[in-house]
C-alpha cells in the first residue's frame, strides 16, 4: 500500500511537470493590486469612526468560484485598506465565528495602514455557524462606539447565509442609538439569493449607507469609488485671503497705512506718510533746509500743481534732543521753513497752513543717531 502511494505520487508529479511545460499550463501569480492614489488637497474625511465586521463563519470556507469566500472578503478589505487614505479617524475590526464568539481584532483606534493590515492577516480561520454571531457582533460595535464622537461607518462582510432576521433588527437597534451620525455599507461575497437580500436589509436599516457586491470591484478604480463614497467627501477649494486695500494708492495697504488719504503721487515712507523722514532734511538745533531735501521738495510741489483745490498741512518735527519747549518751537520753524519753499515755488499760500509738534510724534527711535534723523522731519497732511 505504501508503495502504491509513492509510485502514484510519483507519476501525479511527472504528469504535472509534463503538463506544465508541454501544455503551457503554467499559472501566473495575480498581478499586484495597485491602489487608487487621491490627491491630498482634494477630499477630506466625511467620517470620525468606522467599524469593520467580517464574518469568519464557516460558510465562508466554501469555495466562490476559484476561492473560499473567507479570501474574497479579505481581499476586498486588504484592498480597501490600501486605498484608505489616513485622516485621523478610529477604526475598528470584529470579526465573527470562531465556534459561535466575537473578536475585537483591531481597535476602536486611531487608524493606520500598517495597523488594520496586520490585524486583518491576523484573523482567525472560518469555523462557528451563522445563527447568531452577526446579530452579536453588530451589538458589540455599538457598545465599541458607545463614546466616539462624530460620523460612523459600519462595514459588514459576509454572505449572509443562514443568519434569519435578527441581524436586521439589531441594525435597526443600532441605527436608532446614533442617529443620522451612523451609516450601515454591506458587501456580500457570493452569490445566495438570501444573503443578498439580508445584507440589502441590513443596509436599508442604516438610511444612508448601501449594499454592494465583491464581484462589482474588478480594479482599483472600483476601490477608489467605494471609498470615496463611504468615507470622503471632496475638500472644499481653497479660497484666497481677500487682499487687503490701498485706498489712496500710496502702495500701503489701509490696515497698516496711519495717515490715509495721500494725494496720487506723493512719497509715502512704510506708515504711509507723505512724509521726507528718509533723508538729512534739517542740522541739529537748525530749521534751515538741506539742499538734498529739494528734489524731494519739488516733488510734492508737483502734486499741489496737479492738485489746485486741495489744502496740505505742513507738520513739523524734531528728535528729543533738548527741552520740550525748546523742540515744539523749533518744529513749528521748520514747518514754516518748508511753506515758504513751496510759496517761493509758486504755490498758492492759501492752500497751506503748518503746525509743529516738536518729539510727540517720532517716526523712529531717538535712541539711535539714526532714528533721530529720521525725527528732524517735517510731514504733510492732506485737509479736508
Amino acid at each position: 500500500m505504501k508503495k502504491y502511494y509513492v509510485n502514484g505520487l510519483f507519476l501525479l508529479m511527472i504528469s504535472t511537470l509534463l503538463i506544465s511545460c508541454g501544455g503551457k499550463m503554467v499559472q501566473k501569480a495575480a498581478p499586484s493590486f495597485e491602489p487608487y492614489k487621491f490627491s491630498a488637497n482634494k477630499y477630506e474625511s466625511k467620517v470620525d469612526n468606522f467599524v469593520v465586521i467580517l464574518d469568519t463563519t464557516y460558510s465562508m470556507n466554501h469555495k466562490y468560484g476559484q476561492k473560499k469566500k473567507v479570501e474574497i472578503a479579505k481581499e476586498f478589505l486588504t484592498a480597501m485598506n490600501q486605498t484608505l487614505p489616513e485622516l485621523n479617524y478610529n477604526g475598528g475590526l470584529i470579526t465573527f465565528g470562531h465556534d459561535d464568539s466575537i473578536m475585537l481584532d483591531y481597535g476602536q483606534t486611531q487608524y493606520s495602514t500598517s495597523g488594520f493590515g496586520s490585524a486583518l492577516n491576523a484573523t482567525k480561520g472560518p469555523s462557528g455557524n451563522s445563527s447568531f454571531p452577526l446579530t452579536t457582533a453588530i451589538n458589540a460595535a455599538a457598545g465599541d462606539l458607545k463614546s466616539s464622537q462624530g460620523q460612523i461607518a459600519v462595514i459588514i462582510v459576509s454572505d449572509g447565509e443562514n443568519m434569519g432576521q435578527a441581524p436586521v433588527k439589531a441594525a435597526k437597534a443600532l441605527k436608532g442609538e446614533f442617529g443620522d451620525r451612523l451609516c450601515i455599507y454591506t458587501v456580500l461575497v457570493g452569490d445566495s439569493p438570501g444573503g443578498e437580500a439580508l445584507m440589502k436589509q441590513v443596509a436599508a436599516a442604516g438610511d444612508c449607507g448601501f449594499s454592494a457586491s465583491a464581484d462589482g470591484f474588478k480594479n482599483s478604480g472600483d476601490m477608489g469609488d467605494f471609498v470615496k463614497n463611504v468615507f470622503l467627501a471632496k475638500a472644499a477649494p481653497m479660497v484666497a485671503a481677500p487682499k487687503p486695500l490701498d485706498s489712496d494708492g500710496d502702495g500701503v495697504t489701509d490696515d497698516l497705512d496711519q495717515c490715509p488719504n495721500t494725494p496720487k503721487g506723493a512719497t509715502v515712507d512704510a506708515r504711509g506718510c507723505w512724509t521726507y523722514a528718509a533723508m538729512v532734511m534739517f542740522d541739529i538745533n537748525s530749521a534751515e533746509i538741506k539742499s538734498e531735501a529739494y528734489p524731494m521738495l519739488d516733488e510734492a510741489i508737483s502734486v499741489l500743481e496737479k492738485n489746485p483745490e486741495m489744502k496740505v498741512e505742513i507738520d513739523g518735527h524734531t528728535d528729543n534732543t533738548g527741552s520740550a519747549a525748546y523742540n515744539m518751537n523749533l518744529s513749528e520753524r521748520r514747518a514754516k521753513s518748508v511753506m515758504k519753499y513751496f510759496v517761493d515755488k509758486g504755490v498758492e499760500a492759501g492752500q497751506l497752513t503748518t503746525k509743529g509738534f516738536g518729539f510727540t510724534k517720532p517716526a523712529a527711535s531717538n535712541d539711535t543717531k539714526e532714528g533721530r534723523t529720521k525725527n528732524r522731519r517735517v510731514e504733510l497732511t492732506p485737509v479736508k
